[in-house]
């Protein structure tokens, strides 16, 4: 069945054009108004139109993954070696990528662009999709007049910070599973296993076993409505922590406990350094000076207490030392390795080839401590919830044995 689609597009002359056109699906319509000489800017189904209006969810439907930034820069950089100009290629991107919201950011920029802004003005203006990096990197490029090669080294860089987020995801998720598991299992078991047995123990007199009129008395909190008194009390604590977390002082005793934890505490140290050395290596090979590098790199670490570290760095830096002399007044923070890189890639001149490596070594590390985590976690959790059912069983039973012994005596 044939569907009516609105486009609008630019002529040879680049003046927009808009209109309708038949055809069976939009990569056919997008294909043939390349065929009459069109350049397309969007293409939408007429029909959708009023439908996609309605389900527009803040939020969700505009989310822009970090994924996507890191495929759209690598077309970019792709279709700028090849000669094509940097408005047309946002253009034929904003035609064909799927995301609707960062179809809408790149023809925004390709507007901005056409009437004389330079790309990385323009992708300030939409700080959701383009961080401070971004735009630094492409400002950058545009400055030493090497910005295909920038976006090359930005579409890396950006790749890797979206592997990382992927492993902290991948890290996160068994766990979590599982525990939801844990929750259901226990509660289905509190609410309607435990009464029957309490009817049980009811009728048969007695006193209980602490264990079992423990678990008595869980049962009869989430079997009547002081079970909305728990659930708000949690709910009201999630809230202020979080809260707590947003203020500047939360955020910071927050990030430096992160930093504490046995297992999670390695990983999420590892990710932040892994973070700030490729941040910090991508832009001093751009050509960043390393202080205003040092400000961003702090920004994107991730913890504040690493971004202050660097910041504390940035002060040394500014007075004339080395990098690695700050670096190295934080032992607790910054690893004697990494700073013992940083000191080498000074000396010999190639300090961003030297945080690239340190990045690479680390990204390595959270693979190995996510494999060795999830290894880790698997048994233990399943002894964990073993161990829970089995004591709930048996608190349960304790109270049968009493009344079997009554029996035999």
């Amino acid at each position: 069945m044939s569907l009516t689609f609105d486009y609008k597009v630019r002529d040879k002359s680049g003046d927009l054009v808009e209109g309708q056109l038949d055809g069976d699906s939009m990569a056919l319509v997008v294909r043939r108004l390349r065929e009459m000489g069109y350049m397309p800017i969007s293409v939408t189904p007429k029909s959708a139109v009023s439908l996609k209006t309605e389900i527009k969810i803040p939020g969700v439907t505009n989310r822009i993954k970090l994924r996507e930034i890191a495929v759209m820069t690598r077309q970019l950089s792709t279709m700028v070696d090849s000669g094509l100009s940097v408005v047309r290629s946002l253009g034929i991107l904003a035609a064909q990528i799927e995301n609707p919201e960062l179809a809408r950011i790149l023809n925004d920029v390709r507007t901005d662009l056409e009437h004389g802004s330079s790309l990385s003005v323009a992708c300030a203006k939409h700080p959701k999709a383009f961080s401070k990096l971004y735009c630094t990197l492409i400002q950058a490029g545009e400055v030493g007049g090497n910005l295909d090669e920038v976006l090359t080294g930005l579409s890396d860089t950006i790749e890797k910070q979206a592997n990382l987020n992927k492993t902290i995801k991948s890290a996160m998720t068994y766990p979590s599973v599982v525990l939801g598991v844990m929750v259901v299992i226990f509660s289905a078991m509190i609410i309607f296993i435990v009464p029957v047995f309490q009817g049980l123990f009811k009728s048969l007199g007695g006193k209980l076993p602490l264990p079992t009129q423990i678990l008595i008395d869980v049962s009869n909190i989430m079997t009547s409505v002081w079970v909305f008194a728990v659930i708000a009390a949690v709910v009201a604590i999630i809230i202020g922590i979080r809260k707590w977390i947003s203020t500047e002082n939360g955020r910071r005793i927050w990030d430096k406990a992160m930093l504490k934890p046995p297992i999670f505490g390695q990983l999420f140290h590892k990710v932040a350094l892994a973070r700030v050395t490729n941040t910090l290596g991508s832009l001093i090979n751009s050509g960043v000076p390393i202080l205003e590098a040092l400000d961003i790199s702090a920004e994107t670490a991730g913890n504040v207490t690493i971004g202050n570290v660097l910041r504390e760095a940035k002060v040394g830096v500014r007075e004339g030392r080395p990098l690695a002399d700050p670096l190295r007044e934080h032992e607790d923070v910054i690893p004697g390795l990494m700073v013992q890189m940083i000191e080498v890639g000074e000396q010999t001149g190639e300090l961003d080839g030297m945080l690239k490596k340190v990045a690479s070594f680390y990204d390595q590390e959270v693979e190995v401590t996510v494999n060795n985590l999830t290894a880790l976690l698997e048994p233990l959790l399943t002894v964990v919830m073993g161990v829970g059912v089995g004591m709930m069983v048996i608190s349960l039973y304790l109270p049968m044995f009493d009344y079997i012994k009554l029996v035999h005596n």
